[in-house]
């Protein structure tokens, strides 16, 4: 008899098909820290696939060409939220014009709303942003004599993720600056969609390694010819 490490298997054959199911008005956990990380295939097969009125969560919005600002321009997304979104003018002008829905969360508050969505807790009382508009609206109580703001966890339709390296029982390695928002994001979504670099047999990756574990996956989609583009190129005089 087989073991269950014998017939786990994850991969699907295609981006396309990885991202099929997901429907109009689904909510997205999307990981990638700039553009660092981000999942470039499953982005493109949503712009292809023209899946509407999107609500994101993710770091930041890309910028006007790539990323997430693929489905800005397409006007795929209904709301985005993020901590930070300076780089793309696209989202700039839709949101400037009511086009677009934008609720600001600061970046470590995002990273652990996620985090608590995918680990069962509600909402969870955090200091950042009390006092702002960010709180607006919000409960808040004194902890320690420090005013704190009730946030509540994140949970997605969907989490796509990109890693570096992957077994086919979906357990995934990121690297260096991925690491940021992608193991919190894979966790949030009611479905894991990871793209990776590389995918080897059980057993060749360092269970000490693993970052995301593979009970948290369900589709893994093979990347190749990554653009792994930089955000800005900052040089100087010699």
């Amino acid at each position: 008899m087989e073991s269950e490490a014998q017939v786990i298997d994850k991969r699907v054959p295609s981006a396309d098909e990885a991202i099929s199911d997901i429907f109009d008005g689904a909510t997205l956990a999307v990981g990638g820290f700039g553009l660092c990380g981000i999942p470039e295939h499953l982005i493109a097969a949503l712009v292809k696939k023209g899946v509407k009125a999107l609500t994101c969560y993710s770091n930041n919005a890309g910028v006007d060409d790539f990323g997430l600002g693929l489905l800005l321009k397409n006007r795929q997304i209904k709301k985005m939220v993020s901590s930070y979104v300076g780089e793309n003018a696209e989202f700039e002008r839709q949101y400037l014009h009511g086009e677009l829905e934008l609720e600001f969360a600061p970046q470590g508050t995002l990273a652990e709303r996620m985090r608590a969505g995918g680990a069962g807790i509600p909402a969870f009382y955090t200091p950042t942003a009390a006092g702002t508009v960010v709180a607006e609206g919000k409960e808040t109580k004194i902890f320690n004599g420090r005013e704190c703001v009730l946030e509540e966890g994140i949970v997605a339709d969907f989490s796509l993720v990109k890693a570096w390296k992957a077994d086919r029982m979906g357990n995934l390695i990121y690297r260096k600056t991925a690491r940021n928002f992608n193991p919190m994001a894979a966790t949030c979504g009611k479905i894991c969609i990871a793209e990776v670099e590389e995918i080897v047999e059980v057993g060749d990756l360092d269970p000490d390694h693993i970052h995301t574990p593979g009970v948290y996956v369900h589709r893994l989609v093979l990347g190749t010819r990554y653009e792994k583009r930089i955000e800005k190129v900052v040089t100087r005089d010699s």
